[in-house]
């Protein structure tokens, strides 16, 4: 990801469209007047039906703004520009149609020079998934006196998908399209739409089981086979029935059981055939949202809830004895009398209490008899009020209420993993080979353990019991990519004791990338050779609370039907309801936005933030919802400093209603979405400037690549320079290029200069990356990320980079940064935890699980930094599965590797860690031009070096590291191999002897 620093404009870029004697045309040439002798042929092109205007659109590259979208926007004006040959350029209908012709235009203006492109013509069928050349590879000649520089190719046939396959352009630098133009038909075919959505009772209370009733009809001209309807709730599916085959023109109406709600508003939607089973006319009229809101009323009597957990003491150590009380109110309109049992589990310690009588309305806290030994990682605290069933409450399903706490190393996170392998299935157990190779398609590398479990046929699974109360699951898991690239939707059944649940849907949207290249830039998304970043993760907030001891079931069912589908792990926990407005916070949707009707909200919620950077609001509120934002919220630039706006926001609060809740997302990838602030920060997320609190929110991005396919990146959930008193706490950032990016180079806008200083990152949950995790760069300082979770990071999940592009490389230094209490698991590039120069920075009290080719944690001096000075601390971690082999396999990592590429890496001290099961050494000195100097190692084990040794110091390795309570087992190269040639010095011993030179090593 530092990469993403440098000056990465190609040439070629500015060679556009229209080089005339090398001046360039500007894009936005207007078009234009065609001759009188074109005007009764333009006459006559008018009365054939333009099928691709404004349809879906994608291409395999383009340039700066060049998008995709340029090219079928009825505009000669703006065109679309590939980034080199062969690229392609598809429509998507969305159904059939029978077709006549393809007419592909560029700029009339005379400005544009002519040229002849090599086109090829394909298209494919609605539901499949190959394309087939309905016109073979021809050269066309573009020329603005000749032909008004558009060209009409003669096609037949009936498909859904049109694609221009281009191998050559003798003007431009790719190709180049302004108009793409499909003509023809629609073909008969059904078209299904939800045309009534009502539910029973109207008026319902938390008792009342509600069914909803959608009425299905077909509009189209031709039958539609059975398919299903889904109705959802504040965005959430919460039922679904089948449609039984209509016929055109006719209508049915469905009943979709909801079961019973909690009090409150919901937003009811429909969508029939949500899978796309039945090829339409239009598939983008499938949902209607009803006009008012299904409310849910409180139903007269008791109703107990937990609203808090307390422990003594509050942050414990590792063995201490800690005891708790529990906060239990009674939402209920009736008393409650003394004696229901408040319980609350803890590893494997049950604690119970006995709550006093509560009336209406009333709190009470509740202590709890005897204490939990704390242990290291933390735990989930899962409390009940009335756990034994006493009372007859108006509402059982809310009783339960949960949250972690911290202790020892890793985050409290507040969800309970469970490894599919070692539950019970019916499957094929996948593991991974002794060397963990990875990058070669290998799922079991790629693994949480190294192991995983492949469904290949129905009715396999994956069984587990919970062991705390759950509402909601993550399924990390892999299924196969399109035949053409560009990932693909399944569905796999979720069952709990035996009753199906629901379907849950999986993607490979964004996973798979292929190429033999260590470079993440030269990896791509069309399919060929070798892959990696095989596995994503999907999540379903559940219907119901699922109580401890629940045995849930992934099974392949009927209709699931991806070729095959491997489950790595599964995270189980249960969430908190959404939260409620602060008073004085002002909702987007005061300013327009509307949840879950698929409509991008950016400008609503833009406004919303203006209006509180400009004092005019306190806070910006999101509600519950699925809120979609299309473009990176910012502030104007009103000096407008040069292509792209780089200011971000500051002095500004954003709280949502919970990271499940609070949810927004994108489709457009980045790439294809143009105007976006800068090339490599998307158009999703915040940026910020200084003084911004964000918390309680998700950020799902839609990048699928990092650099390849045209310098295409992912976009950034976070970025700019953050500055100070920026607070960023439970937000959940999925399928960006980086999760946060902090800082930019002082060359950017020099005033604007305002380094990361003080920040804090807390309760993160990132996922899923193209690069980083969280990077501390460009001076950032007394920052600390703290009790986060990352997981399948495409480069260093945590890094502070003391890099030189800043005003003061004497001030602004990269220094006494934090990460502490993180847990870290299957970087599928780089590091799990990575510090590049400075001073003062901390590692500590972190888990870093299955790194793929890097080190679990890694001090370095490669990517220029500002140099190591003072010291560097890295305590109490514990790594798990670590380091790896990268560069064409030639270089191996150690668990724990220090690397001074440059200048020397003074001043480090490891101590109080344990390092286990490293696919290479455990601690490495690596060979490089600077030295090490007075490395101290205290208090550390390392067990199991599988490919390597305890502490290796390499050949070219430079300076000294003095052992304390250094206890090395089970390694196969020996406990510390000095290699020949070396001019390390190891000081002390471990529980074996040292031993000098490879050939004394055993092997």
């Amino acid at each position: 990801m530092r990469a993403r620093q440098r000056n990465r404009r190609l040439l070629a870029a500015c060679l556009g469209a229209g080089l005339i004697a090398g001046a360039l045309v500007p894009a936005t040439v207007a078009a234009a007047a065609p001759p009188r002798a074109a005007h009764s042929a333009q006459q006559a092109a008018a009365a054939v039906t333009n099928l691709a205007l404004g349809k879906p659109i994608e291409a395999s590259s383009s340039i700066q703004n060049y998008v995709a979208t340029n090219a079928n926007d009825n505009s000669t004006s703006t065109y679309w520009e590939a980034s080199g040959h062969p690229s392609t350029l598809t429509v998507k209908l969305g159904a059939d149609a029978e077709l006549s012709s393809v007419v592909l235009k560029l700029n009339p203006d005379p400005a544009w020079s002519k040229r002849t492109q090599t086109i090829e013509v394909l298209a494919r069928k609605q539901g499949e998934q190959s394309f087939t050349s309905i016109k073979a590879q021809a050269e066309y000649v573009f020329d603005p006196a000749a032909n008004q520089n558009a060209v009409s190719i003669p096609v037949s046939g009936r498909y859904a998908d049109v694609q221009l396959r281009i191998t050559g352009n003798t003007s431009g630098y790719a190709g180049q399209i302004a108009e793409f133009q499909v003509n023809g038909e629609p073909a008969p075919s059904p078209d299904l739409s939800v045309s009534g959505l009502t539910w029973t009772p109207s008026s319902p209370s938390e008792s009342d089981a509600i069914t909803a009733k959608a009425t299905v009809r077909n509009t189209g001209n031709a039958a539609a086979a059975a398919t299903t309807v889904d109705v959802s709730l504040g965005g959430t599916v919460a039922g679904t029935a089948q449609v039984p085959a209509l016929g055109a023109g006719e209508s049915a109406a469905v009943d979709v059981a909801l079961g019973k709600r909690a009090q409150g508003s919901y937003t009811v939607s429909a969508v029939v055939d949500p899978l796309d089973t039945v090829a339409e006319q239009d598939n983008e009229n499938n949902s209607v949202t009803a006009e008012g809101k299904l409310t849910v009323g409180q139903t007269p009597g008791p109703d107990l809830e937990v609203t808090g957990i307390s422990s003594n003491p509050s942050s414990p150590a590792v063995g201490a004895q800690v005891s708790f009380s529990v906060k239990v109110h009674n939402r209920g309109t009736s008393p409650v009398a003394a004696g229901s049992v408040t319980r609350l589990t803890v590893g494997d310690k049950t604690l119970n209490g006995n709550a006093p009588a509560l009336a209406a309305g009333a709190t009470e806290t509740v202590e709890l008899s005897g204490t939990w030994t704390a242990t290291s990682g933390g735990a989930t605290l899962t409390a009940t009020a009335d756990a034994t069933d006493t009372v007859d409450e108006t509402n059982e399903d809310n009783n339960v209420f949960a949250r972690s706490i911290v202790v020892g190393r890793g985050a409290a996170v507040p969800y309970i993993e469970y490894e599919a392998e070692e539950g019970r299935y019916e499957g094929t157990l996948l593991e991974a080979d002794a060397e963990r190779t990875f990058g070669h398609t290998n799922f079991a590398t790629e693994s949480s353990g190294r192991k995983s479990v492949r469904l290949n046929s129905t009715g396999q699974y994956v069984e587990f019991t919970s062991t705390s109360a759950a509402n909601s699951i993550v399924v990390r898991n892999s299924i196969p990519d399109a035949p053409g690239g560009g990932g693909q939707e399944k569905t796999l059944s979720l069952y709990a004791d035996g009753q199906f649940v629901q379907k849950v849907k999986l993607s490979s949207k964004h996973s798979w990338l292929y190429g033999n290249t260590d470079q993440p830039e030269g990896l791509t998304n069309t399919p060929g050779g070798d892959a990696r970043r095989l596995f994503d993760e999907s999540h379903a907030l559940l219907a119901n609370t699922y109580p401890a001891g629940t045995k849930f079931r992934l099974q392949r069912d009927a209709g699931d039907d991806a070729a095959y589908y491997i489950v790595d792990l599964i995270d189980l926990e249960q969430v908190a309801p959404p939260a409620s407005k602060p008073a004085e916070c002002t909702s987007i949707t005061e300013y327009g936005a509307i949840p879950n009707d698929g409509i991008d909200d950016t400008t609503a919620l833009q406004k919303a933030v203006t209006a509180d950077q400009n004092g005019d609001i306190a806070c910006v509120w999101i509600p519950a919802g699925q809120w979609r934002q299309e473009q990176k919220i910012l502030t104007d630039d009103p000096l407008n400093r040069g292509q792209f706006n780089q200011v971000g926001i500051r002095d500004v609060t954003i709280r949502g209603a919970g990271m499940w809740h609070a949810q927004l997302y994108t489709l457009t990838q980045p790439q294809d979405a143009g105007g976006i602030n800068h090339p490599h920060e998307g158009n999703f997320g915040f940026d910020i400037d200084d003084n911004t609190k964000i918390s309680d929110i998700a950020i799902f991005g839609s990048g699928r690549i990092r650099g390849g396919d045209g310098n295409a990146e992912g976009g950034v959930g976070i970025n700019g320079r953050l500055g100070k008193n920026t607070k960023i706490s439970n937000v959940w950032i999925e399928h960006a290029n980086v999760g946060a990016w902090v800082g930019r180079d002082y060359s950017n806008i020099p005033e604007l200069w305002n380094p990361g200083d003080g920040l804090e990152f807390s309760g993160m949950r990132i996922r899923n990356t193209y690069a980083d995790g969280i990077n501390f760069t460009n001076g950032t300082r007394n920052s600390t990320v703290y009790n986060s979770s990352f997981r399948n990071t495409g480069d260093d999940s945590l890094a502070v980079w003391a890099s030189k592009y800043v005003k003061d490389t004497s001030v602004d230094i990269g220094h006494d940064n934090v990460f502490r209490n993180n847990t870290v698991q299957l970087p599928w590039r780089a590091n799990g935890i990575a510090v590049y120069g400075g001073y003062g920075n901390r590692i500590e009290n972190n888990l870093v699980y299955d790194t793929m080719n890097y080190p679990g944690i890694m001090l370095a001096t490669d990517h220029d930094p500002i140099p190591f000075t003072g010291q560097t601390l890295i305590a109490n971690n514990g790594l798990y599965r670590t380091g790896g082999a990268f560069w064409n396999e030639d270089q191996e990592f150690g668990a724990i590797t220090l690397f001074a590429q440059g200048p020397d890496i003074p001043g480090v001290t490891i101590r109080d860690t344990d390092i286990h099961d490293s696919t290479y050494d455990g601690i490495q000195f690596k060979t490089g031009g600077g030295a090490m100097p007075g490395v101290k190692i205290e208090n550390v084990t390392i067990s199991k070096s599988n490919n390597g040794s305890g502490i290796l110091a390499m050949g070219g390795a430079r300076g000294s590291a003095t052992l304390t309570n250094v206890d090395i087992s089970d390694s196969r190269d020996g406990d510390i191999l000095i290699e020949p040639g070396s001019q390390f010095v190891i000081n002390g011993s471990a529980s074996a002897p040292a031993r000098v030179g490879r050939e004394l090593s055993g092997i």
